[in-house]
């Protein structure tokens, strides 16, 4: 009888020498980690089948999962780019060495443009993804291979001229501007995509919201007028359309820390509770929301609810030095001296709120006598 043997997944780990291919590798098979590493190594010399091998295995294996939040994070100790930059460096010195033998200097050429490429590519392909390869670090390098570039091409062209050398010299200087160049053309690129994108969303988003406004939307508006606006009905097509409506135009919608977007806001919440319609108008400059007289305005639009139901009207007015809060309803009106002592309401909720926060707030008839009219008022506290 044979016991199956347990191994773990193979996962690259997100803490690396290089790749981690050897690490997952090793974990997997549960080898010692320095036999796998000297495995690849001795492969490597049968025609270079270890490093065909360890490129193949780094594109599949996954990273581990469970190492980091952020998929593509990886920590390498092996500071690669600048290890490039560095045999960069010395194929430079041979080139500067050595400027008129054509047999060194085209090789050292090929092999300084050819890293210091490998070098800046690392560098925006991997170290962008390590946390610790700081955004400077990136630029470090794209900056030094730059230099190296032109300089070798510079070399290359001033030393012993040669057909082979001129043009390995141009195409090294082009390639050295374009290492500068490239981050900017890129970005310009991605931000014209992204704001190409963008506008055909909204193009689109427009074309749906217009269809929506002409079908649907209007299909409800015309519900809450047959019902009536204290019927069950009416307020469930009242909901639909605000929601609906704020999904359409949440983009235009004010702002969360905003006075208007709260009296909307209590609005549509008294709305969901009872049998009436509030409508909100606001004019003038946004203003944050102020605790006192949104409490204030949501208590007379609450009561309005209540008591009056049917249509209610609150206008809220920002002038210079002064906010200012009308909630207008067509219920049967009431009047302060005939209310019971502990009808607690109106006198606290509302009158007593506005004068304890530095304004006032008056209870009348509505216009012709019809309803009842709350006005409150309080000086801008940003003034």
């Amino acid at each position: 009888m044979t016991t199956a043997i347990l191994r773990s997944p193979l996962r690259r780990p997100r803490r690396v020498l290089l790749g981690g291919v050897c690490a997952g590798v090793a974990a997997h098979l549960g080898w010692p980690i320095g036999h796998t590493r000297v495995l690849v190594v001795a492969l490597a010399l049968f025609g270079g089948a270890g490093v065909l091998l360890y490129l193949w295995l780094w594109a599949l294996v996954p990273l581990d999962p469970t190492e980091a939040d952020d998929p593509a994070e990886v920590r390498r100790l092996i500071p690669v780019a600048p290890v490039l930059l560095a045999v960069a460096v010395v194929a430079m010195a041979v080139l500067i060495a050595t400027p008129s033998l054509d047999s060194i200097v085209t090789p050292a050429l090929l092999i300084a443009a050819a890293v210091s490429g490998a070098a800046v590519a690392w560098s925006l392909a991997f170290d962008r993804h390590d946390p610790e390869r700081p955004r400077r670090y990136g630029l470090v390098v794209r900056a030094l291979a730059s230099l190296l570039l032109l300089a070798s091409g510079t070399v290359a062209l001033l030393g012993r001229p040669s057909a082979l050398n001129a043009v390995i010299g141009v195409a090294v200087v082009v390639l050295g501007i374009a290492v500068i160049v490239a981050p900017r053309v890129v970005s310009l690129w991605s931000d014209l995509m992204a704001e190409r994108t963008t506008r055909v969303r909204e193009e689109q988003r427009a074309e749906i919201a217009a269809h929506l406004h002409d079908s649907v939307l209007q299909t409800l508006a015309l519900i809450q007028n047959r019902a009536g606006a204290s019927s069950e009905v009416a307020r469930i097509a009242r909901a639909q359309e605000r929601e609906l409506r704020d999904w359409l135009f949440e983009r235009d919608m004010p702002i969360a820390d905003d006075l208007s977007a709260e009296l909307r806001a209590a609005a549509a919440a008294i709305e969901l509770d009872y049998p009436v319609r509030i409508e909100v108008v606001a004019t003038g400059e946004s203003v944050a929301g102020i605790a006192a007289l949104a409490a204030a305005s949501r208590e007379a639009m609450l009561n309005a609810a209540r008591h009056a139901g049917g249509e209610v009207s609150v206008y809220l007015e920002t002038s210079p030095g002064a906010i200012d809060v009308f909630v207008r309803d067509r219920g049967p009106g009431v009047d302060l001296d005939t209310l019971p002592a502990d009808r607690l309401g109106i006198r606290e909720s509302i009158i007593g709120r506005m004068t304890r926060a530095g304004g006032t707030a008056t209870v009348r008839p509505g216009a012709s006598g019809t309803g009842t009219e709350v006005h409150l008022h309080l000086e801008d506290p940003r003034d």
